[in-house]
């Protein structure tokens, strides 16, 4: 059993990648998902100028806002090349804004094609929440 507050790990899956995540908060589990995400694929930012950008997502359920996080995140990998490693997320009702830093990508060991919502429950824990996600390759 994992003993950090805040982690991730992968999950060993037949077809595609799986990540077992856990933080004490929503806020810290989508940190988490997006750093575990980024390690699985193997990304390596550039050294040099920073970047920053600004989401506002609606939370609907942890769930949904998860996936769509995440996919905003490969979104911007995809089309803009940015990868990020910094993340000021807060909740305020039914919005998550999000401020993230981050460079342009010098490498990507492997491509993420999606988040799925293949078994995907974000549950309560004795330490926070716990989900695992699963990410087609």
């Amino acid at each position: 059993m994992d003993t950090q507050a805040a982690g991730y790990r992968e999950v060993e899956h037949t077809a595609d990648w799986e990540l077992r995540v856990w933080a004490p908060d929503l806020g810290g589990l989508l940190e988490q998902a997006a750093q575990g995400m980024y390690t699985l694929a193997g990304a390596h930012l550039k050294d040099g100028p920073r970047v920053a950008r600004k989401l506002e997502l609606p939370l609907r359920d942890p769930e949904s806002l998860l996936v769509k996080f995440l996919t905003e995140l490969l979104y911007y990998g995809e089309q803009e090349g940015l990868a990020f490693d910094q993340f000021e997320l807060s909740l305020e009702g039914d919005l998550l804004h999000a401020r993230l830093g981050g460079a342009p990508l010098a490498r990507l060991n492997k491509e993420i094609k999606a988040v799925t919502y293949h078994n995907l429950a974000v549950v309560k824990t004795e330490r926070g929440l716990e989900a695992s996600i699963v990410f087609d390759v």
